[in-house]
């Protein structure tokens, strides 16, 4: 069996992967608070209604996760300017004709499930391939729309001026009911896509064997040797091991 030449290199940036932690457990926590608000559920307590206050700590909750979504966000949008190539927000428009070609192939291996046969000459990705880049800018904006059409159901009951930026939404689409309904749906797009994503690292970690899910822990992944740049920065240089 041939043996390939892989490198061990630094991809994922320590803000990149903070990022991403904190926005799996942002969703998540403002997934299941969400629902909560949306068809609380009927607890029975033998104490009063006015000394059992379990929904607006719920409300409270979602509310000031979702100014931690914010927040994380913008941050992320910064080091897309600052951070390295594979964070940068031109990893995430795929429109060279090298992205094209990329896409089309991640869509043979992950949709028609054609393995590959020659890695390295295949393997034409180290950060996001063009297909993740595309579905995480779609993704953004996703996010816009909830991060809208929540801060504008929030604005008529704060006193802030953050959320107060976002009181045309409600107008703009005619009333609550309407931006509620978008805000659900969007929810349900967030989910659609948080199991896809689940499902697609796992299997690619386990087609490619580069360190798919320990790279967002670690930063590492495991390139194939031709596709590592020879000039590389400081940085890289004394990040960059050689495995067999």
């Amino acid at each position: 069996m041939e043996t390939i030449n892989y490198k061990r290199v630094y991809v994922w940036e320590l803000p990149v992967r903070i990022f991403h932690w904190i926005n799996a457990i942002s969703i998540t926590v403002l997934a299941v608070t969400g629902f909560i608000i949306a068809n609380p559920p009927a607890l029975l307590s033998s104490a009063e209604a006015s000394d059992s206050f379990w929904l607006g700590t719920v409300r409270f909750i979602h509310f000031m996760t979702a100014y931690i979504f914010f927040f994380n966000l913008i941050l992320r949008i910064y080091w897309s300017f600052v951070g390295n190539q594979f964070a940068s927000w031109r990893s995430f428009f795929p429109f060279s004709r090298k992205s094209w070609r990329n896409f089309l192939h991640v869509l043979k291996v992950d949709i028609l499930l054609r393995h590959k046969k020659h890695p390295e000459i295949t393997d034409l990705s180290v950060g996001h391939n063009s297909v993740a880049g595309l579905s995480y800018f779609i993704l953004f904006l996703l996010a816009l729309v909830q991060i809208f059409t929540g801060f504008g159901l929030y604005s008529d009951m704060s006193d802030w001026w953050l959320p107060d930026l976002f009181d045309w939404v409600v107008p703009l689409f005619g009333s609550d009911f309407m931006v509620r309904k978008i805000h659900h749906i969007s929810t349900w797009l967030f989910i659609l896509f948080v199991l896809i994503h689940l499902y697609l690292v796992f299997y690619h970690d386990w087609l490619d064997g580069r360190g798919e899910v320990s790279s967002m822990f670690g930063g590492y992944k495991f390139v194939v040797g031709q596709r590592v740049k020879q000039k590389k920065t400081e940085p890289e240089q004394e990040n960059t091991k050689e495995t067999s």
